[in-house]
């Protein structure tokens, strides 16, 4: 407003429209438009006027949006595909309008019930106690770090939950399940089914948004027989010796890191020879995992669903 009042006082002292309009950067029609607005209403003709029309071309007629709230108010459970039927008995004279167009009368008035997306929050299943060999395998996913080459690193670990067997320790690239596809039926060829099997429920081991939470590697393994076990959100204690390994691999196999996978895959391997043939374990009354687990009689080529649903064979 402030530059229009300068080149309206600018004007009236004589200045020609030309040279102002030049200076101002505006087009002579601009100038005119300003200083005719200024001669028909004075200062108040300089401020901003609003761009809303003075009437809308489709409003609804107050008295349709009036009978639409008040059907609205006496049955509150009524949706705009059920009001716009009444309307359509109600008034033959008038246009009746979309149900769009209701839904948006209804929404301006805050008439809409905005329901939250549904979300089935993983939820944890009963444990176990795996007493026994093959009774009870557990897995996870160490966390993630970086190695010498600047790409990342994702161990996947097995061990047998009574015996502490560790099974196998995998220097991954990836966390993604066809990874975890081909780790787990090379184990299961070598060492055979165990009865059940515990993780948490990240992936690969669960999916958010399929059905009771089954992952695709969940429903092989259902299909292999075996059952499955997951601790509740949140709660890693509940796989409390299995972190404690996780601890010990930490310290022992990943500082410093290793420069690619293939000389973490070593120190991981030595790791695995360590752990279960020549460190006691005070849980195990200072046996080694190796003098205590055994192989599962229970074999995956017995099992009619054997095949895995990949293929996809470890690269790095």
């Amino acid at each position: 407003m402030d530059e229009r009042m300068q080149f309206v006082a600018r004007r009236l002292a004589g200045e020609a429209m030309a040279d102002l309009c030049r200076e101002f950067g505006i087009s002579r029609k601009t100038g005119y438009k300003i200083f005719d607005r200024y001669q028909e209403c004075g200062v108040e003709g300089l401020t901003d006027r609003s761009r809303r029309p003075y009437r809308y071309a489709n409003q609804l007629p107050f008295q349709v949006e009036n009978y639409i709230l008040n059907v609205k108010r006496e049955h509150t459970s009524w949706g705009a595909r059920k009001i716009r039927e009444r309307l359509l008995r109600r008034f033959s004279d008038i246009p009746i309008p979309a149900k769009s167009t209701i839904h948006a009368v209804l929404d301006r008035h805050g008439l809409v019930e905005r329901r939250g997306r549904l979300r089935h929050r993983a939820q944890g299943t009963p444990l176990s106690l795996g007493q026994r060999p093959n009774e009870l395998w557990c897995t996870d996913y160490k966390g993630e770090f970086l190695l010498g080459n600047h790409r990342y690193c994702y161990p996947l670990t097995v061990t047998d939950h009574a015996s502490r067997y560790l099974l196998t320790c995998e220097a991954l690239s990836s966390t993604k399940e066809d990874y975890a596809f081909t780790i787990f039926e090379r184990l299961f060829k070598e060492r055979g089914l165990p009865a059940q099997i515990r993780s948490d429920n990240g992936v690969p081991f669960a999916s958010a948004h399929a059905l009771f939470n089954l992952s695709k590697l969940a429903v092989w393994w259902l299909r292999l027989g075996i059952g499955i076990q997951r601790i509740k959100p949140g709660n890693p204690q509940q796989n409390g010796r299995y972190e404690r390994m996780h601890l010990t691999l930490k310290k022992e196999a990943t500082k410093p890191a290793s420069a690619n996978f293939l000389q973490q895959q070593a120190r991981f391997d030595k790791f695995i020879e360590v752990f279960n043939n020549e460190r006691p374990h005070e849980a195990l009354g200072m046996k080694y995992p190796a003098e205590i687990y055994q192989f599962s009689p229970a074999s995956i080529r017995d099992c009619p669903s054997s095949t895995t649903p990949s293929t996809t064979k470890l690269s790095w």
